[in-house]
């Protein structure tokens, strides 16, 4: 007989979470990659090259992307999403580019202006590679923001093919100590996370594959050959739907996982109540994904790297709170998302409770990092009793007590994916056929926002 599929993915499923959060790796600041500085220039080592990335169930997909040399920060392996470049406002930016693909390809900047380029030749919209060539890009990174870069080359079917990747310049005017996400108090924030957000037509992939596989065994194919590749695009439709280049549950295995090895990004965003987490959102595809995260509204405070002010100095004035986030293609957003508690009737920190006698008032022993809920909220019992534990259906996300940062009682193996007793709330795509693998849920743009108790702590990462 063969295994169950539904519980296959499950069990998938709670492997890859349980792995993340008892790993060193779970997101709580942007990965990326730094590049080597000299003086005010960064430079960064790039290339574009071929592979084959995971999605669901052992699916291959073959695909082009970008990718960087270790000694710019980057696993020396193409990958999906590309390398998040990380790099200061006013900051030049080289980028060293050079084409190890069968066909022409560039790089194009969205929202930088004076880019310049050398080597190569001319395209369309970029500056242009054929195999074996490279070309230099330079231009200084002016404004603070989310960025997103792709090929300027087919882009169509170069991007469909992978071949785009995050820009993130962080400001020049932050006080010591504080993050901003541009030049204005109004953006402050505690932690970050980047998701690019894309969507894989497999079958043109696949017959891209074909072609590729074809043009190599020609006789006098050399790594220098070069070739146009097609695709019938009036018949796209997507299959599969990533978050940073991968598919859930593969979004909560580690950062740089090694079964993972052309997609080293995961999408776990983690925080304490009361923190602030910037939410950087990048349509890296062809459709447009509306982007739900339950538990409360996001603020969103730029759009294409510009914040949503009537002036600069006024700050994010214009932002608007919204329970969605519409991630356009080919548009970035910038939206803030927290969680206190506060507002749901009841403690969330109630165990720590306790009546000083029988009729006396009731002491809450709530430290300082505890108390984001509302005074009136504070020692107030849920609203209702829980049901005893032989009438629950337990989540593997469930520590079995309604308190963050509590245990009760479970049934054996269950709530294995919750190790530190937070609350779970998930962040995925509204379009139901996105949340899937193969058409099964769960999977595809589904993934959590993890808030921890005060007292766990959530790795650095890369700042």
């Amino acid at each position: 007989m063969s295994p169950n599929p539904f519980l296959r993915r499950a069990g998938r499923w709670l492997l890859a979470a349980a792995m993340a959060m008892a790993g060193a790796h779970a997101s709580a600041a942007i990965v990326g990659a730094s590049g080597t500085l000299a003086g005010s220039t960064r430079s960064f080592e790039l290339f574009a090259g071929e592979g084959y990335i995971s999605a669901a169930d052992g699916v291959q997909i073959y695909s082009w992307g970008y990718g960087a040399a270790v000694g710019s920060g980057g696993t020396g392996l193409m990958q999906i999403s590309g390398p998040t470049l990380l790099v200061n406002q006013g900051e030049t930016v080289t980028i060293s580019f050079t084409n190890n693909l069968p066909t022409r390809t560039s790089m194009l900047f969205p929202g930088q202006s004076g880019v310049s380029a050398s080597g190569g030749s001319a395209g369309v919209l970029a500056q242009e590679a054929a195999p074996g060539q490279t070309v230099t890009y330079s231009f200084v990174a002016s404004r603070p923001g989310t960025y997103l870069y792709q090929s300027g080359t087919q882009p169509a079917l170069q991007v469909e093919m992978g071949m785009v990747g995050a820009l993130v310049v962080y400001p020049s005017g932050n006080p010591v100590g504080t993050k901003w996400a541009y030049n204005h108090a109004g953006t402050a924030y505690d932690r970050e996370t980047l998701v690019v957000v894309s969507d894989v037509d497999s079958d043109i992939h696949a017959a891209v594959d074909e072609q590729v596989r074809a043009f190599k065994a020609m006789s006098g194919y050399t790594a220098a050959s070069e070739s146009v590749f097609t695709a019938d695009l009036s018949k796209r439709f997507p299959k599969y739907w990533m978050l940073n280049g991968r598919t859930s549950p593969d979004v909560f295995a580690k950062n740089f996982v090694g079964e993972l090895p052309h997609q080293p990004y995961n999408t776990l965003p983690r925080l304490h109540p009361g923190e602030k987490m910037l939410l950087r959102m990048i349509g890296a595809g062809t459709d447009l994904h509306p982007m739900h995260h339950h538990g409360n509204n996001s603020w969103a405070i730029a759009r294409d790297a510009r914040m949503l002010g009537s002036t600069p100095a006024a700050g994010p004035n214009l932002a608007f709170s919204d329970y969605t986030i519409k991630v356009v293609p080919g548009q970035t957003l910038d939206a803030l998302w927290s969680w206190t508690g506060a507002g749901l009737g009841w403690d969330v920190y109630g165990k720590l409770c306790n009546p000083t006698a029988t009729t006396g008032p009731t002491v809450c022993t709530h430290t300082a990092a505890q108390q984001h809920q509302l005074l009136s909220d504070r020692g107030k019992p849920m609203p209702v009793k829980l049901p005893s534990e032989f009438e629950l259906a337990y989540g593997e996300f469930y520590s079995g007590s309604p308190y963050l940062g509590d245990f009760g009682v479970r049934p054996v193996g269950a709530g294995a994916a919750n190790t530190t007793g937070a609350y779970f709330h998930m962040f995925h795509s509204h379009n139901e056929r996105e949340v899937v693998n193969g058409g099964i849920f769960p999977g595809g743009m589904m993934t959590m926002m993890v808030i921890e108790p005060p007292g766990v702590t959530i790795d650095a990462g890369q700042p």
